[in-house]
């Protein structure tokens, strides 16, 4: 993508126009990280930028922003703008295109994004102090903070952002200003909230992040049940760690350490994680963590301030269950799709299930590990246990189940169908699922090994239904 952007700043050059790379390519290319893509600033307008490449398409031409199209790459070039006031909160009302790349950068959210390079000659162009930011390890807003977080009240989330992402400090006034504005967060749509969520749990830094989120007031306006678990004590003979705050914390800083270990190709578990799935995207680095696992990690104790209580013991009886229910709210509040959902629930429900893997029938046991994304559910039991009391010894036994059994044993094809006990005599109803169920359970059990032997074990379990079925 570089080579098409370098080529898309040259031709722009060739017909007179000024160009340059800029943004977060240029920031990280200065920070030692390949960019993730490369964006153009220029001088040409949208319509001149059309008429020197052939393939275009203009995703944002009312504010100066055209996709250059090559062969698979796309590269966004944007036209050098002033914005006028953002009575929306995050459009500009008015864009005045302008040939002064300075008056583009000085509209722009952090001293560190608003650094301009030219790619033919390595020329840096910093009008705001960005590379001295850099050096400093700080996150600053150009010009007045206030003015900046009130254009686009989702800056704020960015800084924190930005913040976790590098290991860098907000500027004092930066950070003063997010916690003056902070109550502001909630003029930001769902939908961009969620995805910034998404990108702080997931991009390797999430505990960092949700610490600062809560440091500069941001997380409570967000997520009040998460804000809600600190001082929520917790039986220090299973959490010697300390509360629900400090055990997600713990879990959310192991994740993190996951996702680092991956992308270095240093951490023992990235091969068990790879394994268990079984997909990954383009890498295991970036296939860890999917959102739902990390939703999962952040939420998977939400229900214990609602079941606190303190008997024999310091006790969250059905904390799961009411946990499920307050994720399915947050998932459906923030907007996240229903599978994503759906899966969120089904981890913060099923996360204690592994306690009982000892005590687990072979049928129990075989069910449970062929249940959906069961690499996300193993994944974040490994988080719980050594966020508090490390005993892996279920994590351990299941994995070597899944690596022992073979996924036809598992999964196996199914004996008896619905035409099978319509044709020995029975009705369909609600017995239908009993018995289909228990003929299953045989199957998994060993007791049944092929059709003739599971016909015969209906009959013999369930023959008296077959009368009470066609009495009905």
């Amino acid at each position: 993508m570089k080579v098409a952007a370098t080529n898309i700043v040259k031709r722009l050059r060739e017909r007179g126009y000024s160009a340059y790379f800029a943004g977060g390519c240029v920031r990280d290319q200065l920070m030692g990280i390949p960019p993730r893509d490369y964006d153009v600033a220029t001088s040409a307008r949208p319509e001149q930028v059309m008429e020197i490449f052939p393939r275009t398409v203009p995703v944002g031409a009312e504010f100066g922003v055209v996709l250059v199209l090559s062969d698979h790459e796309q590269v966004e070039v944007a036209t050098f703008r002033s914005d006028g006031d953002y009575a929306d909160g995050r459009h500009p009302d008015r864009v005045t295109y302008t040939e002064d790349a300075k008056l583009d950068v000085l509209r722009r959210d952090f001293t560190i994004n608003g650094l301009l390079l030219d790619p033919l000659t390595e020329t840096l162009l910093d009008y705001v102090g960005g590379l001295s930011d850099i050096r400093n390890r700080v996150i600053r807003s150009i010009g007045e903070p206030i003015q900046r977080f009130r254009e686009d009240k989702l800056r704020m989330m960015r800084a924190v952002r930005f913040s976790a992402r590098f290991n860098f400090k907000l500027d004092a006034a930066t950070r003063e200003t997010i916690q003056t504005l902070a109550s502001l967060i909630g003029q930001v749509s769902k939908e961009r909230l969620r995805d910034e969520l998404s990108k702080i749990l997931t991009e390797g830094y999430a505990c960092g992040g949700i610490q600062l989120l809560e440091a500069v007031r941001l997380l409570r306006p967000i997520l009040p049940e998460i804000s809600s678990l600190q001082g929520v004590e917790q039986p220090p003979e299973f959490h010697p760690e300390g509360d629900v705050w400090t055990h997600t914390l713990s879990m959310l800083q192991i994740m993190d350490e996951t996702k680092r270990g991956l992308r270095q190709g240093l951490n023992p578990t990235a091969t068990d994680w790879a394994s268990t799935a079984g997909h990954c995207q383009s890498s295991q680095e970036s296939a860890y963590p999917p959102i739902s696992l990390a939703l999962g990690v952040l939420l998977h104790d939400v229900g214990k301030p609602e079941t606190f209580e303190v008997k024999d013991r310091i006790r969250f009886n059905n904390h799961c269950e009411v946990g499920a229910r307050i994720a399915i709210q947050i998932c459906e509040r923030l907007r996240f799709t229903s599978r994503q959902t759906e899966r969120v629930a089904q981890l913060v429900r099923g996360h204690l299930k592994f306690k009982d893997l000892f005590q687990m029938r072979p049928a129990t046991l075989k069910r449970f590990l062929r249940q959906d994304a069961i690499e996300e559910h193993l994944e974040l039991h490994r988080l719980d246990c050594l966020g508090s009391h490390r005993n892996l010894d279920a994590w351990n036994a299941a994995k070597e189940y899944l690596n022992d059994l073979p996924p036809e044993v598992i999964r196996p094809a199914r004996l008896v169908s619905g035409d099978d006990l319509i044709a020995l005599g029975y009705s369909p109803g609600p017995v239908f699922k009993k018995i289909l169920t228990a003929v299953e359970d045989a199957q998994l059990e060993h007791l049944v090994e092929d059709r003739t032997e599971a016909l015969q074990w209906v009959e013999s379990q369930f023959g008296k239904d077959k009368f009470h079925c066609n009495k009905d």
